[in-house]
């Protein structure tokens, strides 16, 4: 099901017109990161992803004229009705806050006082250490059961599932010093994510998700035990495709563990 539009025209053109004249330019293109962070974030809520004001996504302008620019959802705000102008703009980087919502115009904020994501410095760790094009975080339920389901280990691990075949294949480069994709994962290869263990503040997570990047090389993602998932891609739309591919690989594992089959197949001789 499809997300139902949240604003009808005649409140669109009232924000339109209160936007600065610069920002609605901005906003003309349908893929500006700003545009594209509501669209992402209406579909996900309507996956359970993003409800309850958790989550966020935020995209690097890799397309655009300044690569370093990155769009991010602000924190404490119902997702499937977040506007382009919400977002804080950061540049790498320096992670320097470029433009706040608060900025805007008091018509459009209504004298709400935006706060920056808590997961900013985790999206920061993903473009640093990984070039990332893109980085989502959900609260999918099938996120947080595996990590439950696999209480005492430190990585979920999955093979042999055709679904696999949509994540990317990653390799360290000891010439350039950076993790790169090499292509992608065959249906035999078997997947490994590392699990952190939640903390009670997110930006807490930081330190932790960082060791987890450095430490597999080979992953594109980070289950927190018992919170949810971080994704990233080397676009927006590598990224939305590995999420997808993700939760349908765990929502699948969570299946396979309560009827108590492996999943990782052994090895046939």
């Amino acid at each position: 099901m499809s997300a139902s539009c949240h604003c009808n025209k005649e409140s669109t053109s009232k924000v339109t017109k209160a936007l600065p004249e610069e920002l609605s330019k901005e906003f003309e293109d349908p893929n500006h990161p700003a545009n594209l962070i509501c669209e992402l974030c209406r579909l996900f809520y309507d996956n359970n992803w993003v409800t309850g004001t958790g989550g966020g996504i935020s995209i690097r302008d890799v397309d655009g004229p300044n690569p370093d620019l990155v769009y991010i959802a602000p924190s404490g705000v119902q997702k499937e009705r977040i506007q382009p102008w919400e977002m804080f703009v950061v540049e790498l980087p320096d992670e320097k806050i470029l433009r706040t919502p608060n900025e805007c115009p008091p018509e459009l904020t209504k004298s709400y006082k935006y706060k920056p994501s808590a997961c900013t410095p985790l999206f920061m760790s993903c473009y640093t250490l990984r070039d990332a094009g893109a980085c989502i975080h959900t609260h999918s339920q099938s996120a947080v059961m595996i990590t439950l389901l696999c209480e005492n280990q430190d990585v979920f691990e999955i093979s042999h599932i055709e679904q696999i075949k949509a994540m990317p294949k990653l390799q360290y480069n000891e010439t350039t010093g950076k993790v790169e994709k090499i292509g992608s994962m065959e249906y035999y290869d078997k997947l490994v994510i590392p699990i952190i263990e939640n903390t009670p503040h997110e930006e807490d997570l930081t330190d932790s998700l960082q060791e987890a990047i450095k430490n597999y090389p080979g992953t594109s993602a980070v289950l927190v035990r018992r919170h949810g998932i971080y994704v990233w891609g080397e676009t927006v739309w590598k990224a939305k495709v590995y999420n997808e591919a993700l939760d349908y690989l765990l929502e699948l594992a969570v299946k396979m563990k309560l009827a108590g089959i492996p999943t990782v197949k052994a090895e046939t001789v």
